[in-house]
């Protein structure tokens, strides 16, 4: 499975509910085993740059894939990207991620 997680920032703090409103539109794709877009709680006391998160699971890289092939990504970039400001995204393979001491 491959989790892939996008951090945002939203430097006009007026345009954060139109940004989560835009990535909401990422909950329609079909491809996704689990997509949350959630907004920051900003509890940690050093990392509260981060206004939204969106955490997708998907089953492979081809899921992965056709979910941002479909035309609900590109509308949602089309919302998000003149009201966000960084960008930051991660991709996984969770069955190689390190759940132990090494």
């Amino acid at each position: 499975m491959i989790r892939h997680i996008v951090f945002f920032t939203v430097p006009d703090r007026a345009n954060l509910e139109a940004v989560r409103s835009g990535l909401s539109i990422l909950t329609a794709i079909p491809h996704a085993r689990l997509l949350e877009i959630g907004t920051n709680v900003k509890t940690d006391q050093l990392g509260t740059d981060v206004d939204l998160v969106v955490y997708g699971e998907f089953d492979d890289e081809a899921a992965l894939a056709a979910y941002k092939a479909h035309p609900n990504y590109q509308l949602s970039i089309e919302r998000v990207r003149p009201l966000r400001e960084m960008r930051i995204a991660a991709d996984y393979e969770s069955a190689m991620a390190v759940r132990e001491p090494v």
